[in-house]
């Protein structure tokens, strides 16, 4: 249903254009003068107007004018009399829409008027095509794909690696949930897949064909933020210049992803509610409700129950996100991943770093999973990204590894004895280490551990065999 204006200063005319546009299922504003119509358009704005040329004071092309001045982009016909053609094509000059000659037939009003809606629903058609194009161009969609020489994995869902106990029950229940249209609830340490399984999720819907949109709740301010999910109006806010499309009215017929949603002010909970609610909102600046059919999947690392106990976040929102609660392991509860996950990364990585490693020892697999993981799969691809680049043979082995995964000595710090030895015997410790953390630097090669430790490749020999 669209909104169209009618102007007209002929009761009877603008009455039955009124009608006859009122039939075809759309809302109507009417105005009886020139100066009456430019008003009623100021406070709601319509999305095409039909506007008679020859009135009192304002005329056609005078509305013409203040609405193209208002709104450069509504679609304007103009109703004109016999005799007034050749001012009906300036006023397509000046960027009229179309006209139409009185008498005119209700059919052929019908037709134009259909016509300017066409123009209207294709303008609205580019404009979240660009929007969703905007989108896409920040994130980076070929970072969660699975890499074509990725190792096997028993998960049936794209892009999710694992076969460990943990992982096993997240893929049984991504699923069992995928199909249904309930809101999901995905929590976890930071790194431990969130984003990924709300794509699992999608791509494993019925609203697969449709939208995948991710907002980061917790990157943008209030004000931002809010425009960012539900759009604004032209002129709404300062630097507002043209209308924009929120995420959710771009979600519509997928599926939205907030992520962080832990982080959102209390005013944006609120908005939140409603369209978890009702499933309808209306853009920043705006009077239209706007209704929207979207899949919610929300994530966070943060405890929620403890926000809302402490008030910091409302509890009726809470029960609506989660409606369905998935878990994610942290990747030190799922050890037995790790190797699988660093041959995944390994094959997704080795072409962007130009590695000629495409395996990983077992001895290397081991010290991986001795070590914590605080920055869980993230930390993962990350150290796997390091240990490519520096890498020069086929398989990765210990001491590929960077210092602070396999705990050899690195940086400034030594480990100075507590105990009561004699300075000879501390000494020769301290240089012990030095050496050993040079060596580990030099990746073994001697020359360049002497280089780094200023001493020449015989005293260098001298002191590995004496420790």
């Amino acid at each position: 249903m669209a909104r169209i204006l009618v102007i007209d200063d002929n009761d009877t005319m603008r009455e039955g254009i009124a009608h006859t546009v009122r039939r075809m299922g759309h809302e109507v504003l009417t105005a009886s003068s020139g100066q009456a119509g430019l008003e009623v358009f100021r406070g709601q704005p319509a999305d095409f107007v039909i506007s008679d040329l020859k009135m009192e004071g304002v005329d056609g092309i005078g509305v013409l004018e203040g609405i193209k001045a208002i709104e450069p982009d509504t679609l304007l016909m103009i109703v004109t009399g016999f005799g007034t053609i050749e001012t009906a094509v300036q006023a397509m000059k000046l960027g009229a829409f179309d006209f139409i000659t009185k008498p005119f037939p209700p059919e052929m009003l019908r037709m134009k008027v259909k016509a300017a809606l066409s123009v209207l629903e294709q303008r609205q058609r580019q404009e979240k095509l660009e929007r969703h194009n905007e989108i896409l161009r920040e994130e980076v969609e070929a970072r969660y794909e699975a890499p074509r020489s990725a190792p096997a994995t028993k998960s049936p869902i794209k892009g999710m690696v694992g076969d460990s106990a943990a992982m096993d029950q997240v893929l049984r229940t991504v699923q069992r949930v995928a199909p249904t249209d309930s809101t999901v609830y995905v929590y976890g340490e930071s790194g431990t897949g969130k984003e990924l399984v709300a794509r699992a999720l999608h791509r494993a819907s019925r609203r697969a064909d449709g939208p995948f949109v991710k907002v980061n709740c917790g990157a943008l301010a209030e004000s931002i933020l809010e425009s960012e999910l539900f759009g604004h109006e032209k002129g709404s806010f300062t630097s507002a210049h043209k209308r924009k499309l929120g995420r959710f009215e771009l979600a519509d017929g997928g599926t939205i992803f907030l992520d962080e949603i832990g982080d959102i002010s209390p005013g944006i909970q609120l908005k939140l509610l409603r369209v978890l609610q009702e499933r309808e909102f209306e853009r920043v600046g705006g009077e239209d409700t706007i209704k929207v059919d979207v899949r919610v999947i929300s994530a966070t690392n943060k405890d929620i129950k403890a926000l809302v106990e402490a008030g910091e976040f409302r509890e009726d929102l809470f029960y609506r996100l989660h409606i369905i609660p998935l878990a994610l392991p942290p990747l030190r509860a799922r050890a037995d991943d790790v190797g699988l996950l660093a041959r995944h990364f390994i094959a997704k990585l080795r072409e962007r770093t130009g590695s000629p490693a495409h395996d990983i020892s077992e001895a290397a697999v081991k010290a991986l999973r001795g070590y914590g993981w605080p920055g869980n799969v993230r930390e993962l691809e990350n150290v796997i990204e390091q240990t490519l680049v520096f890498t020069d043979g086929e398989v990765i082995e210990v001491s590929n590894l960077p210092a602070h995964i396999t705990g050899a000595p690195s940086g400034s710090h030594l480990q100075l004895p507590d105990d009561d030895r004699p300075l000879p015997e501390i000494l020769e410790d301290l240089e012990q280490q030095l050496i050993q953390r040079a060596y580990d630097e030099a990746q073994g090669v001697k020359a360049e551990c002497a280089r780094l430790l200023g001493v020449k490749t015989s005293a260098l020999y001298y002191k590995l065999e004496k420790y």
